[in-house]
């Protein structure tokens, strides 16, 4: 984690509605011209989903899909063949609408945790039941994704590449409410320093800024710091007063906070000074300082907009760029 680094004011989370790759390229990197992310699009079926596109990536593991869900097999098949053949449709469109792009670009890719809790075993049971299968995983994705970094900076060379690892799970692996096939039991948690490790080695994979992202309550900030997030993407509708300290102290770490302020499904929205009102008064329950707002926060819907409306997806990616800009010019 580099206390020295930033990030542009405001960003996507990953999804979008839609299956068509260069409609969406175009609306994101329309919507932010300094920090544009490689938009997935889970409409298009298995393997454009977020477990079974980051399947895809791995190396020398493969995956299918079964009635259950996505299950580790011996070689790749065609639901391998369709992830990666959509992931290079939707990288020739960033390409296409990336030409001279030299600030921030985000890419995405579901972390080692929720992946070890979502891809199932020969045996049905989710990886997370088997330590050696959980660090065969990790190791599998952290080289896809050194593979898929790289694929991306040959593509768009000018760009400082973000790296988000989703973890929408890692608050149930770590208290062992993640179900077993059968739903009647749920495996054991891992232990903490072990899910620290883990995120670390995958992390370090990446030689530029990483943020992990979860969309699900508790997020384990200080966990996440230890392991060398510099950001953590969250919904900040689900902060308590118990996140207080641990935000605080992320913070004054240099932790870059991706705060999901607007609601990703379709409703009405706020004016952009009340969509981070929220922010403000974190800020001022912290004791932080006001000037620190711009340089500390990022704004982002508050999950994916998979399930958004095309028109209204398009309305929250502009509505995020206002309310980064109402933080900057009105911080107190």
């Amino acid at each position: 984690m580099d206390d020295n680094i930033r990030f542009g004011a405001a960003t996507g989370i990953g999804s979008m509605p839609g299956g068509d790759a260069r409609e969406a390229a175009r609306t994101v990197t329309g919507s932010f011209e300094d920090f544009p992310f490689l938009p997935e699009l889970p409409a298009r079926g298995p393997g454009a989903d977020m477990i079974g596109r980051t399947a895809g990536m791995l190396v020398e593991l493969y995956a299918r899909v079964e009635p259950s869900g996505w299950r580790i097999g011996d070689r790749p098949g065609r639901d391998t063949k369709r992830a990666r053949s959509w992931l290079g449709e939707d990288l020739d469109a960033l390409e296409e609408f990336t030409q001279g792009h030299e600030g921030d670009l985000k890419v995405q890719a579901v972390g080692p945790w929720t992946l070890a809790a979502a891809l199932e075993l020969r045996n049905g049971e989710a990886a997370l039941s088997d330590p050696g299968a959980c660090r065969d995983l990790a190791a599998s994705l952290a080289e896809g994704l050194r593979l898929h970094l790289a694929e991306v900076r040959r593509r768009i060379p000018g760009a400082r590449l973000v790296l988000q690892l989703d973890e929408p799970s890692l608050t149930s692996v770590l208290r062992g409410q993640v179900r077993t096939a059968s739903g009647y039991r749920t495996h054991r948690a891992v232990d903490r320093q072990v899910v620290e490790a883990t995120l670390r080695d995958v992390i370090a994979v990446h030689d530029g800024p990483v943020a992990v992202h979860s969309c699900a309550p508790d997020v384990p900030f200080a966990l996440l710091r230890r392991a060398g997030a510099d950001a953590v993407s969250f919904d900040f509708s689900l902060l308590t007063g118990r996140d207080d300290d641990a935000v605080g102290e992320a913070v004054e770490a240099g932790v870059r906070l991706f705060a999901g302020v607007v609601p990703g499904t379709d409703g009405p929205l706020s004016d952009p000074a009340g969509s981070v009102m929220g922010v403000r008064t974190l800020w001022r329950r912290l004791g932080l300082r006001p000037g620190l707002l711009a340089e500390a926060v990022t704004v982002t819907p508050a999950c994916g907009l998979a399930g958004a409306s095309p028109a209204y997806a398009r309305q929250v990616l502009a509505h995020c760029v206002r309310a980064a800009r109402s933080l900057a010019d009105n911080p107190e």
